[in-house]
């Protein structure tokens, strides 16, 4: 009898716990409970209110040990004891089917035994969805659509994210490196980071694993309904980042792109030296001129005296990076006859020009001003660019509107390599996959994002929950701002759509 049952504390785990498994010892063999397979509540599950998206915590302890999902009105609960808030909630409310979200078992309260049905895998599967090499190998070869619990289609990978109130400016980073397949399938088979070793109470290998069921749910063939939340990774960023990158505080997509990418290279046990998934999908290499020069109240003749001293030669370095910051030409200040601001447009080929080992651009700091010329060493495969819109300074931030225009495919860059280098580099050419769009003002506004599905070749618009389809010719007509570039492979056909 149930009641004659020990007591548990609500905190106990279920692998210490000798109540409600599914088989009992009886006189030196094992007899399996034969309620186990013949639960007459599991038609009462509710799959439609069935949300594992956000944090495994107890409603009413708030607790995150030993956490179960009610599986009639979708409500998280602790333990299952008689005294438990889990055991409560059933003999009130006559809702009889809990999951474990660590252990991932199914039990029937309050009579307290072990669920055991197939029928039960599709939730399982949507609570911690698994991918084979198999599946993964084939996920850019194909588009079919699916069909989610919710009676709506969606193509894997181009699935929404909700914003909860103010994050969609991390919520189109997510989206675009969902869309690089080396990231994404590093990241889809948890085996990859799982025996990363990190030091005692570090916190920022929570982020890998968010990272890694955010990657999961994103591409799960099986999802309830066509969105994905991101709450569980949004609140893994605020704790890693000490709150500088917030939920309700809209943020930058280009300051938080940067912080994402180096906390998970070193989350992942990066260094200088020592690559990961991070670095071996995005990092190139450059060389740096760069030549000190006098201070602008000098005199002609202070000045002369100072640039024939060996202070102010030009000096070289070589430098690593794992995006390349375009800048913008300065946007006019007139306007039309129709009292309109024109807005203007610049080729990318023109401010590409910043890394062609000529165009010398001057750089201000607090004491002394250099002038600075770039040229490329190494490409990666990924190549992102940063199209610097925006200008801080003492009291507000300035936008800049110029609309970039540029090829979806076929960009070639090897006029930007150092003659070493394009005599090694096979391909140079690339191909756009993710385009990041700021609308609207500087500290305000909205981002949405473009991202090319791979399988069928087509372009996506998405912005918070909404994906629609979009002509690629629409693209270069928007306010670019984080680009991804895909290089091409020696047997690349160039069949995606192009303008």
């Amino acid at each position: 009898m149930i009641s004659l049952k020990r007591e548990r504390e609500d905190d106990l785990d279920d692998d210490d716990n000798e109540d409600g498994v599914a088989a009992k010892v009886v006189r030196g063999r094992v007899v399996e409970d034969r309620r186990s397979r013949h639960c007459p509540y599991l038609d009462t599950i509710n799959r439609s209110v069935l949300d594992f998206d956000f944090e495994k915590l107890c409603s009413i302890s708030l607790s995150h040990i030993n956490v179960y999902a009610c599986l009639i009105c979708g409500k998280y609960f602790q333990g299952r004891g008689l005294k438990s808030h889990a055991y409560t909630h059933s003999v009130q409310f006559t809702h009889h089917v809990f999951l474990n979200l660590h252990t991932l078992k199914f039990y029937c309260l309050p009579d307290n035994y072990e669920i055991i049905d197939s029928s039960l895998e599709d939730i399982t599967y949507v609570l911690k969805p698994t991918f084979t090499k198999q599946h993964i190998a084939g996920l850019d070869k194909q588009g079919k659509l699916y069909r989610a619990y919710d009676g709506t289609t969606y193509l894997p990978g181009i699935v929404g994210l909700n914003n909860i109130k103010a994050n969609d400016y991390a919520n189109v980073v997510l989206q675009a490196f969902s869309n690089v397949p080396p990231l994404r399938n590093y990241f889809l088979e948890e085996e990859n980071y799982r025996g990363i070793r990190r030091p005692p109470g570090d916190i920022m290998f929570l982020l890998v694993q968010r990272f890694g069921e955010l990657m999961r749910k994103l591409w799960n063939p099986r999802n309830f309904k066509a969105h994905v939340s991101p709450h569980e990774m949004l609140q893994a960023v605020v704790l890693c980042s000490k709150k500088n990158f917030q939920i309700t505080k809209q943020g930058d997509a280009v300051d938080f792109m940067t912080w994402f990418l180096n906390a998970l290279h070193g989350a992942l046990g990066g260094t200088k030296k020592k690559p990961s998934i991070i670095t071996k999908a995005f990092q190139g290499s450059m060389r740096i001129f760069s030549k000190k020069l006098p201070h602008p109240d000098l005199l002609p003749e202070e000045k002369e005296a100072l640039l024939v001293t060996e202070e102010y030669q030009e000096q070289m370095s070589e430098s690593t990076f794992l995006f390349l910051t375009l800048d913008l030409p300065t946007a006019p200040l007139y306007k039309d006859e129709k009292e309109q601001l024109i807005i203007p447009q610049v080729p990318l080929f023109n401010i590409l020009g910043k890394f062609n080992g000529s165009t010398e651009k001057e750089y201000k700091t607090y004491k002394e001003n250099f002038l600075k010329r770039f040229q490329l060493t190494k490409l990666p495969p990924y190549l992102v660019f940063c199209i610097k819109r925006f200008t801080k300074n003492n009291f507000f931030v300035e936008k800049n509107p110029t609309i970039v225009n540029f090829p979806i495919t076929n960009v070639d860059l090897r006029e930007y390599l150092t003659e070493e280098a394009q005599a090694t580099e096979k391909n140079t050419t690339y191909d756009l996959v993710a385009n990041v769009v700021h609308d609207g003002k500087p500290t305000e506004g909205a981002y949405r994002i473009h991202v090319l599905h791979h399988g069928t070749g087509k372009w996506y618009e998405m912005q918070d929950l909404q994906v629609t389809d979009i002509l690629p010719q629409m693209i270069t007509l928007s306010e670019a701002y984080i680009q991804i570039w895909k290089r091409q492979e020696s047997d690349d056909t160039n069949n995606h759509t192009g303008v």
